[in-house]
């Protein structure tokens, strides 16, 4: 029986329901003992559904017991918590982004580092039944040698920002919000980023609450984060590619993501899910060859299982490994989107000064499931 990893979670809004659903009822290596906000009342209702104990940040993070925090609040609180929880001798997940700055980012990991403790980031989708599907035709080599990809994603800001106030906040923007999946997915397909070429826009400051049901419907908000960013991503390896991100349509997260080779095509799905159906189309010159097939995949992760990336990262503690989600990764995602956003500010080409691994393959996911 593997060690079971004494866990503390801290935020519990809406995004702590799914992490706590699988983390006490899905994944069989950790125990969820505490769950932490910093409206104490908020803590005792969401602990209640799952029958977790509800206390302070403070309580939690003096709790000797807990050995691993997960963290779940807004952006802006990542830095402060990562730091404290640090400090107070726990490893830490922390969903996405890391931080608002790769300033931050950077000093936390070298904390981490000093204190020989783990720091792992979200988003934990990259190890879903899809993407590893893919990564597994891309390592046999299945669509020859990869030359580039494309990743066009749109969504509605206005309708999402009326119901998530969290995404006016900073780090809310569509890059860090929405496209760090999509990001985090192609490093971990083909490896980290060299160079970024990027414009970023923002259609509207002043935006309007879309939700009849909401009491603040009809009224304005300010949106000051990005809705658009149009970019050309260069690899270490040399494969280059696009992502196109909108926030300013009527869809609702709509999007097309592919990765082609010198023997083949890929269709992947949404970054921002688990599972769904990834399409390998053959090359030839006979419409007949080119049909495209499924991939089929073994892993039960299909739907919502946010919270393997916390189960992973306890695997890979004991096992003294890295994890697949290790925050080095996390950092240089946060550092490519600074560079598009620098790169729109000066109109050129940015290089990208940090790298990460590229996380090994994950085919062993079923022991970590109950």
């Amino acid at each position: 029986m593997s060690h079971i990893t004494k866990t503390g979670v801290i935020g519990s809004g809406s995004i702590s329901s799914q992490y706590l659903r699988n983390m006490t009822g899905f994944f069989n290596n950790l125990e969820v003992i505490a769950i932490a906000s910093a409206h104490l009342e908020n803590a005792q209702k969401r602990g209640a559904e799952f029958g977790v104990p509800a206390c302070t940040v403070e309580e939690l993070l003096a709790n000797p017991e807990i050995e691993l925090v997960v963290i779940l609040t807004p952006a802006p609180t990542h830095a402060e918590l990562i730091e404290r929880s640090l400090k107070a001798g726990k490893h830490v997940y922390t969903e996405k982004t890391m931080t608002l700055d790769p300033k931050d980012a950077e000093r936390l990991l070298a904390l981490a580092d000093e204190k020989g403790l783990y720091l792992c980031s979200a988003p934990d989708t990259f190890l879903g039944a899809a993407l590893q599907s893919a990564r597994q035709a891309i390592d046999a080599g299945k669509i020859g040698e990869p030359v580039s990809f494309s990743m066009n994603l749109n969504r509605n800001i206005d309708v999402l920002a009326s119901l998530f106030s969290f995404l006016r906040l900073p780090g809310g923007g569509l890059a860090y919000d929405y496209g760090v999946y999509y990001l985090t997915a192609i490093v971990s397909l083909l490896g980290p980023v060299d160079s970024v070429y990027a414009k970023v826009l923002n259609r509207s400051v002043q935006r309007t609450n879309m939700i009849p049901q909401s009491p603040d419907f009809g009224k304005t908000f300010e949106y000051n984060n990005e809705s658009q960013i149009y970019g050309v991503l260069t690899l270490e390896n040399g494969v280059t590619g696009t992502i196109s991100m909108n926030g300013d349509t009527c869809m609702q997260d709509l999007a097309y993501f592919y990765l082609y080779g010198t023997q083949g095509v890929l269709k992947l799905t949404c970054a921002n899910d688990f599972g769904g159906t990834v399409e390998y189309i053959p090359s030839g010159f006979d419409p007949s060859q080119t049909v495209p097939q499924p991939l089929e995949s073994d892993s039960p992760l299909v739907r919502d299982n946010r919270g393997i990336g916390p189960a992973e990262m306890a695997d890979a503690i004991e096992q003294k490994r890295p994890a697949r989600t290790d925050a080095h990764m996390a950092y240089h995602i946060l550092d490519v989107i600074d560079a598009m956003m620098k790169s729109s500010d000066s109109n050129g080409p940015v290089a990208v000064s940090s790298t990460c691994a590229r996380p090994e393959a994950f085919t062993d996911v079923t022991r970590l499931c109950k």
